[in-house]
């Protein structure tokens, strides 16, 4: 079997469950500006595969970068890293 290369992981909140076996997650990053040497706050939102339907809102979730699923999946998630405190219908 060979190794495709590293695949990248990135750790990010869920935004949204609505939909089937989809999770949207937002990830936050911190870079620095190349000029002016100033961290930047940037976030992107993705649409992650979650086959068991596992993931709630506010849930702290690590993706991982996959084949392409659907148009815009290109992610899945592996592991739910944090439950959230928020209770829906509450």
């Amino acid at each position: 079997m060979t190794d495709r290369g590293n695949k990248k992981r990135l750790v990010g909140t869920v935004l949204s469950d609505r939909m089937d076996k989809t999770a949207v997650v937002l990830v936050n990053r911190l870079t620095k500006h190349r000029t002016y040497k100033k961290f930047i706050r940037k976030r992107a939102k993705y649409m992650a595969h979650d086959p068991r339907n596992a993931c709630r809102i506010g849930d702290k979730v690590r993706i991982i970068e996959s084949r392409p699923l659907s148009k815009r999946k290109r992610w899945q998630v592996i592991e739910i890293l944090e439950r959230s405190k928020i209770v829906e219908g509450a």
